[in-house]
């Protein structure tokens, strides 16, 4: 619930809320550390840490940064994928339903019943994981005139058996678009992330105590590198929401390729 809620903040505010938290880290960590009434017990806690440990969790913490990126990016490619699938079948049953000899308007005036649904109500229901009543009423209708026996017998039967391919085909592809929508984040991911880097920032501050304008600057570099990369990475946690959620423009121009319906 946390990570949608950050990711329906725009993008400079997603990277601002994470810059805020790590700024008032590492300021803390330098106010700990050059404060009068802490500076022995941040000093007792530092004396003799090796840089060792720092590299230590540093490791761990780039370790779950990489499965981190590898699964949303991984995500995000099978659902840019999927859509291009979706809009091949749909062309596919359009250019099969043309290149018949005999009548098969209803079937195209259903596939654009099903790819208006889609691109009108679907996309935008998906942010939510939800899917459109419209579009899976209209694809229903689809599957049931591609079924007719009498494609078959008009058409002739490659055409019809290529027509139910690419009609179970598109299904398919609907299914599994609906399901890399639904996918719930799992926040456990996110906050290990946190945890770690969180502790990777008082190492850094334990390991230079007494060279205070080296801590700054390695406080500083090393919170600009993970919000950055914990901020691209997080856009792309969900395909079909955020600030770069994929765009429906593919099954739209599959749908303005139809040719108007009497």
């Amino acid at each position: 619930m946390i990570l949608g809620l950050w990711l329906d903040q725009p993008l400079w505010l997603m990277f601002g809320t994470v810059a805020l938290l790590f700024g008032a880290v590492s300021a803390l960590l330098c106010a700990l550390t050059w404060a009068a009434p802490t500076r022995p017990l941040m000093q007792w806690l530092g004396t003799g840490l090796v840089p060792t440990y720092f590299t230590a969790i540093s490791m761990l913490l780039a370790l779950m940064t990489g499965f981190v990126a590898n699964d949303a990016w991984e995500r995000q490619r099978q659902a840019a994928k999927v859509v291009q699938t979706e809009r091949a079948n749909a062309l596919a049953i359009r250019d099969l339903s043309l290149a018949t000899v005999s009548d098969m308007a209803p079937i195209r005036k259903a596939l654009s019943d099903y790819l208006e649904g889609v691109v009108g109500d679907e996309w935008a229901r998906m942010r939510e994981g939800a899917s459109s009543p419209a579009a899976g009423a209209a694809l229903g209708r689809l599957l049931q005139t591609v079924s007719d026996p009498r494609i078959g017998t008009e058409g002739g039967a490659a055409a019809h058996a290529a027509l139910l391919d690419a009609a179970m085909a598109l299904r398919a592809a609907r299914g599994e678009r609906l399901a890399l929508s639904d996918a719930q984040g799992d926040e456990t991911k996110w906050l290990t992330l946190l945890v770690l880097a969180g502790l990777t920032l008082v190492a850094i501050a334990l390991v230079h105590l007494d060279r205070p304008g080296a801590q700054a600057t390695a406080l500083t570099l090393f919170s600009v590198a993970v919000v950055t990369t914990l901020g691209l990475i997080a856009v792309h946690e969900r395909p079909f929401d955020g600030p770069l959620a994929l765009s429906p423009e593919p099954l739209r121009i599959a749908r303005a390729g139809i040719p108007p319906q009497p």
